[in-house]
């Protein structure tokens, strides 16, 4: 990656390749390959997981990388502390996710620091991670730069829907200048389509490109009788 503009996500897929821990496929090599198979089918955007797989992709694939570090299984996990956020940064991801909520963070930072202290230190821009209205609303206000519904539904705040949380994409599209990227149960071309029409800058998908194990459990469930 060269010279970077947000604008070129505006209306596309970002396609996130990211495979659990224990899984065949978590493996840098493998999610440059998948990352890489997704630019052929028309991805604007990479989103990645870890800091060996945001530096490998971010060598392979000639598209804008929102990176990421996942560390602890609840709570705040998502590049939790900005300590995390700097080493994504620095892996080569043009944007760092972090959760962007409005729960304590490990560090003792609050977000408006970790989003300033990361804003001093690199050229990356900062997506925030939320999980309600109220979340994206705090979010922007600390200065982030992007805003993703990633985490509607898992915090407590919102029910889990089943698909995209479109009702917080289309209030925070609606009250926020910011752009607000959709992701979070995304599982169908459909699905994709009307977070678009709800106000979405971009769309995430993640699970229904890249993690066959999902894919192939609803092919099975269906077929079963």
């Amino acid at each position: 990656m060269t010279a970077f503009s947000l604008e070129s996500l505006r209306g596309g897929l970002i396609v996130s390749c990211q495979a659990y821990a224990g899984e065949p496929m978590r493996n840098p090599e493998t999610m440059a390959q998948v990352a890489e198979s997704a630019v052929r089918g028309g991805a604007v955007g990479i989103r990645a997981q870890g800091i060996a797989d945001v530096r490998l992709i971010h060598e392979r694939v000639a598209l804008p990388q929102i990176g990421l570090w996942k560390d602890g299984d609840g709570g705040v996990f998502i590049t939790p502390t900005f300590g995390h956020a700097l080493a994504v940064a620095e892996a080569g991801a043009e944007i760092v996710a972090i959760d962007g909520t409005r729960r304590e963070r490990p560090d003792g930072l609050t977000l408006r620091q970790t989003v300033e202290r990361l804003h001093a230190a690199s050229p990356a821009l900062v997506m925030a991670d939320v999980g309600s209205i109220d979340d994206g609303l705090a979010a922007a206000d600390a200065g982030v730069d992007v805003i993703g519904t990633t985490l509607c539904g898992y915090t407590g705040e919102r029910p889990k829907t089943d698909g995209p949380d479109l009702e917080v994409l289309a209030e925070l599209c609606r009250r926020l200048t910011l752009p607000v990227i959709a992701e979070g149960r995304v599982h169908t071309p459909a699905q994709a389509s009307a977070c678009i029409d709800a106000g979405a800058f971009a769309v995430v998908v993640g699970t229904a490109i890249t993690h066959p194990a999902t894919i192939t459990g609803w092919f099975a469930e269906a077929v079963a009788r």
